[in-house]
């Protein structure tokens, strides 16, 4: 091979990337590009020098350089543990309820016939669209509240003594609330793709003699395994971050009762005001939180190539 002959190459491999540069689109996306990058990078890195240092509101001339101390702290903190378990309960336990309530009620509305059906559909759907807060509000007051609320009276009418959610049960009550907000997204994702199962192959099962059961067991949940999947990718991203359920109704308490991490770090920040811990346990909410994500595409992504 030539010398000719290499440069030649060479050339042609530089090729792509000086087409690259003289395209004029990549000059119009780069500002949009460089601007996201910077909004995303400097308050990590911001985090990331306060967690590195000793940083108080109430001393804000203290700023010495404390290494890893900061992350020490928070993870043998007493509400780290309590937090992390309880994060854990409400993740798994609202993407069971929504999961499983979703493909249900979805299997019901898309298999029955009657009047109404679309009004029905839109105020299931509903609930995911009310600010979390109102939400929270509406449980509080109007639903969990031992005096006034609709389940005070429905335990008097039965001649019971009514309970007080909130502060007997404070992680149920947030569990119950955060998937009353979470469920109509499962439904609405799970629905829209029963919408595309092909009917052809249930009119088939059915002359085979196959009922509803074996119909929806064999065909329909097969064909959930993809949405299923990104509602639980979805929602999991969210869920690792509730904190205005939680704010609004038990502030984390009894106790760490019904503390999670991000309210964990609220509490570390603006309640202690040690803004150098709260960085160290937000950018260790940021590492479990890229850690399941990751697992769960690569879950999604394993399922579509063995459904593909």
């Amino acid at each position: 091979m030539t010398v000719s002959t290499l440069n030649a190459e060479a050339a042609a491999a530089r090729q792509p990337n000086r087409r690259l540069f003289r395209n004029p689109g990549w000059f119009l996306v780069s500002p949009s590009v460089i601007l996201l990058l910077l909004w995303m990078i400097v308050p990590l890195a911001m985090t990331l020098y306060f967690s590195l240092i000793r940083y108080n509101l109430l001393y804000p001339g203290e700023n010495a350089f404390v290494g890893l101390e900061n992350f020490t702290y928070f993870l043998t903190d007493t509400g780290f543990l309590p937090g992390a378990w309880n994060t854990v309960l409400l993740v798994g336990s609202v993407l069971l309820i929504s999961v499983v309530g979703g493909v249900l009620i979805a299997a019901l509305l898309e298999a029955s016939e009657f009047f109404g059906r679309g009004v029905v559909r839109v105020l299931l759907i509903s609930p995911f669209f009310i600010m979390p807060t109102v939400g929270a509000l509406v449980f509080k007051n109007l639903i969990f509240h031992p005096v006034s609320g609709v389940l005070a009276a429905l335990w008097k009418f039965f001649g019971a003594e009514p309970v007080d959610w909130l502060a007997n049960y404070p992680l149920l009550s947030i569990i119950i609330i955060v998937a009353w907000q979470w469920l109509p997204f499962a439904i609405l994702i799970l629905m829209t793709a029963m919408q595309s199962l092909d009917q052809e192959q249930k009119e088939a099962a059915r002359l085979d003699g196959a009922g509803p059961l074996a119909i929806f067991w064999h065909l329909t949940l097969p064909h959930l395994a993809r949405p299923v999947a990104v509602v639980v990718m979805i929602e999991t991203i969210f869920l690792l971050s509730v904190f205005a359920e939680i704010f609004t109704t038990t502030n984390g308490g009894p106790g760490f009762a019904s503390t999670n991490l991000a309210y964990l770090i609220y509490n570390q920040a603006l309640v202690q005001f040690d803004v150098g811990m709260a960085s160290a346990g937000g950018l260790i909410a940021v590492l479990i939180a890229n850690v399941a994500a990751i697992v769960l595409v690569r879950m999604i992504g394993k399922n579509l190539t063995d459904k593909g």
